[in-house]
């Protein structure tokens, strides 16, 4: 067959293919940003008490040694600490919610936004584009939230640990355990893991995001397919709303599998000291991994940690998207996204696509 005849027959597929039309994507000029910060705020921080227990189960199995099952761990937390012994740590987590939010989804859409128009510019085709964009905006989203999580993260999960055989210290709350962190080992005491933090935290968001824009794809070209004979499908809210958590769900398993044991190193790192009270060191962590149980003890609380992850991701995709309608400024609102299934398998976009290819990341038709 030759070039022109199977261009012709491909061409004759995707307009066989049903042609979708979603809510155009709202990009960061178009933001309310002082609504978009409080509102995400309040929304997350909801989402994050709801998750909270789990966050704390697997910071007991990853310092426990040895590990007893998860249900035995959880059992255990109950009957002896109660339900309060769950949100341990809780106060000090949902203080540095707010500023860490703020921080993570005002990087997050200024990367997306840039990377994303600088890549169109470039000649990258739209689908490669935007799959870069997501990457590179959980990258920076990641790297500038860290500065406020990591003493946050290492505070909390001091106390998370309490009442455990693994507590190095006993602390009153947060206020008392950043006290004594911070005159014990300094500011550097607060930052302790802030490295190991950022090779967690860095490639789980690059993961996250770069595998949640390219699943959204992928579900939305499946129901292309499917429905065929070139009509059109405007799907309703709820149906946006159900693939947008699939992907998220889809993202968060793949993410947590990549990064399990770089988070198990960096909560080891926080929490726990050596024999003589010196500082655990990356190399002293792993070698003590690998001594209690192998490659295996570095997947320590991988399932508390991806039910969590997975929960997290459907919860907050879905309320991330939500909130950035609700932010929309006045007038701003874009109206809907045309979607050509066969566009985004193609992977290309030829001179006579470019204009619509652009339009498409960028949502306005």
């Amino acid at each position: 067959m030759s070039f022109m005849a199977a261009t012709e027959a491909e061409e004759e597929e995707g307009q066989a293919a049903a042609e979708i039309h979603l809510p155009a994507e709202v990009d960061w000029e178009m933001l309310d940003k002082w609504r978009f910060f409080v509102m995400g705020s309040a929304l997350f921080s909801g989402v994050s008490a709801t998750l909270y227990p789990a966050v704390v189960l697997k910071t007991r199995l990853q310092v426990s040694q040895p590990p007893p099952p998860c249900l035995r761990a959880a059992t255990n937390i109950l009957r002896h600490e109660g339900l309060r012994g769950f949100y341990r740590g809780f106060a000090t987590s949902f203080a540095g919610t707010i500023p860490a939010r703020a921080l993570y989804m005002g990087a997050l859409e200024v990367t997306k936004s840039a990377v994303g128009a600088a890549t169109l510019r470039l000649g990258v085709p739209e689908p490669a584009a935007s799959v870069a964009a997501s990457a590179a905006g959980g990258i920076s989203a990641a790297i500038a939230a860290q500065v406020i999580w990591t003493p946050i993260d290492v505070v909390s999960q001091r106390l998370m640990v309490q009442g455990s055989a693994a507590a190095a210290a006993k602390y009153r709350g947060g206020v008392d355990a950043f006290k004594k962190i911070l005159y014990s080992d300094g500011v550097r005491g607060l930052y302790r893991g802030f490295g190991m933090s950022i090779l967690t935290h860095a490639p789980f968001n690059a993961v996250w995001w770069a595998s949640y824009s390219l699943s959204q794809r992928l579900i939305w070209g499946c129901i292309g397919y499917h429905m065929g004979g070139g009509g059109e499908l405007k799907p309703g809210h709820g149906t946006v709303v159900a693939v947008q958590g699939m992907g998220a769900a889809v993202a968060g398993g793949a993410s947590v599998v990549v990064t399990m044991p770089l988070d198990t190193i960096k909560t080891r790192m926080q929490v726990l000291d050596d024999g003589g009270g010196e500082r655990m060191t990356i190399g002293r962590t792993v070698s003590s991994l690998l001594r209690e149980g192998g490659w295996r003890a570095c997947y320590r609380g991988l399932g508390p940690r991806w039910a969590s992850a997975s929960l997290s991701a459907t919860t907050m995709i879905t309320t991330y998207e939500f909130l950035k309608r609700l932010s929309a400024k006045d007038g701003s609102f874009p109206g809907q996204l045309r979607y050509f299934p066969k566009m985004w398998f193609a992977g290309s976009c030829d001179s006579r696509r470019g204009k619509r290819c652009h339009l498409l990341l960028f949502g306005r038709l």
